[in-house]
């Protein structure tokens, strides 16, 4: 790491992030394949079938996800928007941000909480929102809140918000693939077509059974595994495009320990939306992060790693 720039880091990350995109899908494919020829009864056509519907319906949930998920985030979270007369400090903050980055823009949006976050949302630039909770605003510097700024618009300009609602939407159609066909294996779905069949078919349908049944529950785990992965890969690629938005990685690191010190609990936050926060926003003290993957690296790591760049 020592006499890393964040050119390099940026780079490894993104190839990071695809490798593990690639790993997720060929889990997505293998499971659906393994999912059809059980229900098929060995069937190869039937579980080609089975492996394209469900690529279909998730295509159909991320379709939905890419045109309105933003709107519905913004409102989960409570934010509302405000406008440069509000806070012309902040807007000023964003569009040098945005000028040095080539961006438009985004709409901003305040999270009346005093817990210190922040979060980017939208599929593109062009239609991209940044809401900053009233804690993080009153708490921050102008240069640990252009770090914190410009970490969010990082995540627009590399395209995490599509990257995170991809994996997630896949995820959450993998997860639902798996379980239903947990339950049908209980109810002697998959069963068909075996009763005419010799003892050796009989044996390579009971292997594809057992395959499948040891998929369908490992899969769900893997899956969620590198959706965090993926989520910690971003976060860093952020961080390090932060840098090379401001020149001064010392005003992120700054509101990064400022962040790591800050113990109010973000009400509005959840399971569904932490990994798009500045830092993960469910302490570790709350009842509700029992069994939760984290979603962020450390804030000492992602410190760390800041302190070693090569700017």
């Amino acid at each position: 790491m020592a006499g890393e720039t964040f050119h390099t880091l940026i780079a490894k990350n993104r190839r990071n992030s695809f490798i593990l995109i690639g790993g997720f899908m060929l889990f997505f494919i293998a499971m659906g394949l393994l999912i059809g020829l059980v229900w098929g009864g060995g069937d190869a056509a039937f579980s080609v079938i089975i492996a394209v519907i469900a690529a279909l319906i998730a295509f159909g949930c991320t379709l939905g996800s890419y045109f309105g998920g933003s709107s519905v985030l913004l409102g989960m979270s409570g934010a509302k928007e405000i406008q440069h007369a509000d806070d012309p400090q902040l807007f000023n903050v964003v569009e040098e941000v945005c000028l040095a980055g080539g961006m438009p823009l985004p709409r901003i949006f305040l999270i009346n909480d005093t817990a210190m976050n922040a979060f980017a949302t939208g599929r593109n630039p062009q239609n991209a929102s940044v809401a900053i909770t009233a804690g993080l605003r009153a708490k921050l510097t102008r240069a640990e809140l252009q770090g914190v700024m410009a970490h969010e618009m990082s995540h627009v300009r590399n395209y995490d918000i599509l990257y995170s609602m991809l994996m997630a939407v896949m995820v959450g159609v993998l997860v639902l693939m798996c379980d239903i066909f947990l339950r049908s294996m209980f109810w002697g779905s998959g069963r068909r077509n075996r009763s005419n069949r010799d003892s050796k078919d009989g044996g390579l349908q009971t292997i594809i059974m057992i395959l499948a049944l040891v998929m369908a529950i490992i899969t769900p785990i893997l899956a969620r595994i590198i959706q965090m992965s993926l989520s910690r890969e971003r976060e860093y690629l952020a961080d390090a495009d932060s840098v090379a938005l401001t020149r001064d990685p010392e005003g992120l690191i700054s509101a990064l320990q400022k962040l790591g010190g800050d113990t109010e609990v973000l009400e509005t936050a959840s399971r569904a939306t932490a990994g798009l926060y500045f830092v993960q926003p469910i302490k570790k003290f709350e009842k509700r992060a029992s069994g939760m993957l984290s979603t962020h690296p450390s804030i000492t790591d992602r410190v760390e790693r800041l302190r070693q760049l090569a700017v």
